[in-house]
């Protein structure tokens, strides 16, 4: 949504790939065509090559191709030839590190080859390797599946989740299968942390650079951004481009970092290799963001510079207000988000675009009041536990 309105404000034509006739971004004002392809990351690599070779043929002209999951990026990198006769996209010199770093494994390795702090992990390829994890860590651990596409495949966790002791560990990995396709990763305490996230392009010159400060996501402390403030972090910013130049990355680049105070270093917890949902959060003075950075580039014009917007605002309506209500619970803050933004950017809502956020009003607003009212029931249940074992 954000990438359609981003160019379709500036008169770029837009096109789509959608999974049906009635998403938030199929009823966008600034949509030139809609292609309905319900694609599920289960199909052959070639049949997906030959689909956007069909959309290629079908717009007519050579088109920016924006990947919005890591699947999509790896397919457009290791498939760059047979792409680039109707699309534009950055190249690189390793056709395969998309999916390295879209791999949990991949980015730790690339991590400890850098010199990048990122948390303490172990990738288990047995159960019984997994017992003796579990013996030995430290809880509570993180479990995350391992690679980008097997997580459609098999995946062996909903999301990322918090794993509080050995012997819910043990219980979860029985339905792992024999080759269980996770990475157990150092949990580092939201006490002692702070999320932060760069989003940033690189190519064909100087890289474009944005630092901002999570302050909800949902599920809370473990999903995607709720809400986000713009704040300058100079330090990151530099951690972030030399690592990117040291691995060769061209394109747009969506990191998660959180910062552990209890050492006082930034820990890279994942690298996405595509444009980030909360991209619109940043913006230069220039009205420059990491895909109108992207456009130009690829289409041979200059990207104009300027300093980052500081203190702006991004809110996913539909899922902050859960987050919020979460975080008030928990009593969680965070030091460095400004106490007044300068200006907010909303997810769906826009006054020259309205039928996405009534299109997302009628998808998600019911199945996000029910998860709620699991979350409520799921609380009261263990508590009225408690009380009976504590006989209370």
């Amino acid at each position: 949504m954000g990438a359609i309105r981003s160019l379709g404000r500036l008169g770029v034509p837009m096109y789509a790939v959608t999974e049906d006739r009635h998403t938030p971004a199929a009823a966008s004002r600034y949509l030139r065509g809609r292609f309905v392809w319900p694609t599920t990351g289960l199909e052959p690599a070639e049949k997906l090559v030959e689909g956007l070779r069909r959309i290629g043929r079908a717009i007519g002209r050579t088109a920016v191709l924006i990947p919005t999951d890591e699947e999509a990026a790896v397919l457009i990198a290791e498939h760059a030839d047979e792409l680039s006769p109707h699309f534009l996209f950055p190249r690189m010199d390793d056709p395969g590190l998309s999916r390295r770093l879209a791999s949990k494994r991949g980015l730790h390795e690339l991590c400890a080859q850098y010199g990048v702090p990122s948390p303490r992990a172990a990738f288990p390829d047995s159960y019984a390797e997994i017992e003796t994890y579990a013996a030995t860590a430290r809880f509570p651990v993180v479990a995350k599946n391992r690679e980008a596409f097997e997580r459609r495949r098999a995946p062996a966790v909903r999301g990322t989740t918090r794993i509080a002791g050995a012997r819910e560990l043990l219980e979860l990995a029985r339905g792992w299968g024999r080759r269980p396709g996770v990475i157990l990763q150092e949990y580092l305490p939201r006490e002692h942390a702070e999320d932060w996230i760069v989003h940033a392009y690189f190519g064909s010159r100087e890289p474009v650079l944005f630092t901002g400060v999570k302050v909800r996501s949902w599920p809370p402390h473990a999903g995607m951004t709720a809400c986000a403030y713009v704040v300058a972090n100079p330090e990151l910013a530099e951690l972030a481009a030399q690592f990117c130049k040291s691995i060769g990355f061209q394109g747009i680049a969506d990191l998660d970092w959180r910062y552990d105070r209890r050492d006082g270093r930034y820990k890279l917890l994942d690298f996405n290799p595509r444009m980030g949902a909360q991209f619109r959060l940043f913006e230069s003075a220039a009205g420059i963001d990491v895909v109108r950075a992207q456009h130009l580039d690829l289409t041979g014009r200059d990207i104009p510079r300027a300093p980052q917007r500081e203190g702006r605002r991004f809110v996913v309506e539909n899922i902050d207000l859960p987050a919020l209500l979460a975080y008030r619970r928990s009593g969680y803050t965070t030091p460095h988000a400004p106490a007044r933004a300068s200006g907010t950017e909303l997810a769906w809502l826009a006054r020259d675009d309205l039928k996405p956020f009534a299109v997302m009003l009628a998808r998600f607003v019911r199945p996000g009041a029910a998860h709620l009212l699991h979350m409520y029931r799921s609380r009261r249940s263990h508590r009225s536990h408690r009380s009976r074992k504590d006989g209370t």
